[in-house]
């Protein structure tokens, strides 16, 4: 049966190209943009530290590995949560929920998604291959830490950590200071705003049983936790900075950020929510693809060539 839905799903006709459409807006494909710079960021990095050049080939499977595995977390996500979302107002119209894309044609899309990880991670290394199942476990924690855990925000900035690593990795066979710091960063980044974001749900978080930070200490504590997380964000970021020994492009970039962020916790207050996405997706898409910019222009200064 799980044969005939991949070939339903992949096949070529109009409802083969539906089903993948409804399910790349189910894992929301578009948001790759907050972790897929750093994992470029590291693997430029690391590229300039050994041979002063990019690796076109080890670049193109990173981002396909980077993708995947953020694909298998967030089907493995919207499959273990359908229940929870289906009590909550603001997921009720996931896909899984009202029924526009089946349970089964999610679990296929997570097993092609698996399978190209694996597949990419192989092409890398054989030591990226071998740890691979640490990464998915890791990615895939998360999916249930609102069952066990108030503090989901922390295993979700673990899953995270892994992408910047995880890319260092994939180009040098090791683990460097820069790689770790700049996994302490993205980390903690991305759970710092997942902070802020779950702030909306903490009402009806309480009311269905869902585990969170903001549920269990409430929103004003959120926030200022989200702020505290955020400065150790900077912190290694700029950890990152010296440990690659990055030039002032980077740091111009690190101070961009850092505005952003201020920026992103300003507009949100415990007694206004409002204007979360606007924090979450404008403010945070712009770290991602900024700093990016900033980094690679260092490294292009620096000698990087192409």
């Amino acid at each position: 049966m799980a044969a005939d839905d991949l070939v339903q799903t992949r096949g070529s006709g109009p409802a083969g190209l539906h089903k993948i459409r409804k399910f790349l807006r189910l894992v929301m494909i578009e948001h790759s943009v907050f972790a897929l710079p750093f994992a470029y960021i590291a693997a430029l990095t690391a590229m300039w530290t050994q041979t002063r050049s990019v690796h076109w080939v080890q670049l193109a499977l990173i981002t396909v590995a980077m993708v995947s595995a953020r694909t298998v977390a967030m089907s493995a996500n919207r499959i273990l949560d359908r229940n929870f979302d289906a009590l909550n107002p603001r997921t009720a119209r996931r896909e899984l929920v009202t029924g526009e894309l089946s349970v089964r044609t999610a679990e296929v899309g997570t097993l092609v998604a698996l399978v190209i990880f694996l597949s990419s991670a192989a092409a890398l290394s054989w030591l990226c291959l071998a740890l691979s199942p640490i990464a998915v476990a890791l990615l895939v924690l998360y999916s249930y830490g609102k069952r066990f855990t108030d503090f989901p925000q922390a295993l979700l900035a673990l899953a995270q950590f892994i992408a910047p690593v995880g890319a260092w990795l994939a180009v040098t066979d090791h683990v460097s200071a820069a790689a770790v710091a700049l996994g302490l960063a993205v980390g903690t980044w991305i759970g710092g705003f997942d902070l802020i974001y779950s702030c909306q749900d903490a009402e009806i978080d309480r009311q269905i049983g869902s585990r969170s930070f903001p549920a269990r200490f409430g929103i004003p504590a959120a926030l200022r936790t989200s702020t505290v997380v955020h400065i150790g964000t900077v912190a290694a970021f700029v950890w990152f900075g010296a440990a690659a020994d990055l030039g002032w492009l980077w740091w111009t970039g690190v101070g961009l950020t850092a505005a952003v962020l201020v920026y992103e916790h300003a507009i949100v207050r415990a007694n206004d929510l409002s204007r979360v996405n606007r924090a979450f997706f404008t403010a945070n898409g712009v770290i991602g693809i900024g700093l990016f910019g900033f980094a690679l222009a260092d490294l292009l200064v620096h000698g990087l060539s192409r």
